[in-house]
Order: structure tokens, then C-alpha cells, then sequence
């Protein structure tokens, strides 16, 4: 129904950035909020940063504030999340998500579509 593509993951050491990119394609009329998780080994999926597919609100998770930065083109259907001040607590795999629900605080479980993950490692 929804395809979800994330590019831009990598190698940075601590301090660094890293722009991740998600581009959405197929039925992407119902898509009402965008969003990004990360998961590192033995861990459980955490929330990063959301973002309302009309642009009006954005959430982030407290351990990013200040941080990083989400944000949408709507023209390509693209949601980037812009990671600066990278620590070594970063590293996971990041993982794009798109829903349905219009509550910006929606936990994963919420979400409806999910990319394969881009790995995102942060060197001391």
C-alpha cells in the first residue's frame, strides 16, 4: 500500500551529522503523519521524531531535542531527519514509519507502514 525508503545512514564520529531521508511512494493519500524510530541490538524500538504529513506538528523524543530536526517536502513526498551533535548512543538502526493516526505522541505500534532501516553508527 506504502512503501517506505530510507537512504543516508552511515559511518560519523561523535559530534558529526547525518541527514537520513525517507521517501514515500504508493498509496500516500492516507498517510497523515510521518515518522522516525531507531532500534539498537538487544534494545527495544525507540521513538526519534514525528512529524504531521501537513507540517503543522512536530514531537521529538527528549534524548534528541535540540539535536536533531524532522522536517517534510510534501512535492516529493520526502521526510529527512537532520541529525547533528551525533553521540555514540545514536547508533541503531533507524527506521522510517508512516500511519494514519493524527496524534503526533503515537507510540509504533500506531504506525501502519515501516522501511527496512538504515544503520546509523556514531564512533567515539
Amino acid at each position: 500500500q506504502v512503501q517506505l525508503v530510507e537512504t543516508g545512514g552511515g559511518l560519523v564520529q561523535a559530534g558529526g551529522s547525518l541527514t537520513l531521508s525517507c521517501a514515500a511512494s504508493g498509496r500516500t493519500l492516507s498517510v497523515r503523519i510521518m515518522g522516525w524510530f531507531r532500534q539498537a541490538p538487544g534494545k527495544e524500538r525507540d521513538f526519534v521524531a514525528a512529524i504531521s504529513w501537513s507540517g503543522g506538528s512536530t514531537s521529538y523524543a527528549d534524548s534528541v531535542k535540540g539535536r536533531f530536526t524532522i522536517s517534510r517536502d510534501n512535492a516529493k513526498n520526502t521526510v529527512t531527519l537532520q541529525m547533528n551533535s551525533l553521540k555514540p548512543e545514536d547508533t541503531a538502526v533507524y527506521y522510517c514509519a508512516a500511519g494514519s493516526t493524527y496524534y503526533i505522541r503515537s507510540p509504533a505500534d500506531r504506525y501502519d507502514y515501516w522501511g527496512q532501516g538504515t544503520q546509523v553508527t556514531v564512533s567515539s
